[in-house]
């Protein structure tokens, strides 16, 4: 009986953080480009969508890139900053 070594071959791989329909904290991170620990002051804030698995936060890539946009449009409404003259 010959052994087998093409275990990679159809084996699922796992998806990354941008294919991935939910992250966690660290691949949101990643998917956003922020560190970690700015996704928590958000989470802390409940700026962020996110739901609990038990002491583990995740986050649908929907929500997030609907929170995105949100955000964007926000930014874009605001009256421009004069520089002051003094």
């Amino acid at each position: 009986m010959a052994m087998r070594t093409d275990f990679g071959v159809g084996a699922r791989e796992r998806p990354k953080a941008s294919e991935s329909r939910v992250m966690t904290v660290k691949e949101l991170a990643e998917y956003l480009r922020v560190h970690p620990s700015t996704v928590y002051k958000l989470l802390h804030r409940r700026e962020l969508p996110g739901f609990r698995i038990g002491t583990d936060w995740r986050f649908h890539r929907e929500a997030i890139d609907q929170w995105c946009s949100g955000r964007s449009a926000r930014m874009e409404n605001r009256a421009p900053i004069r520089a002051s003259r003094s």
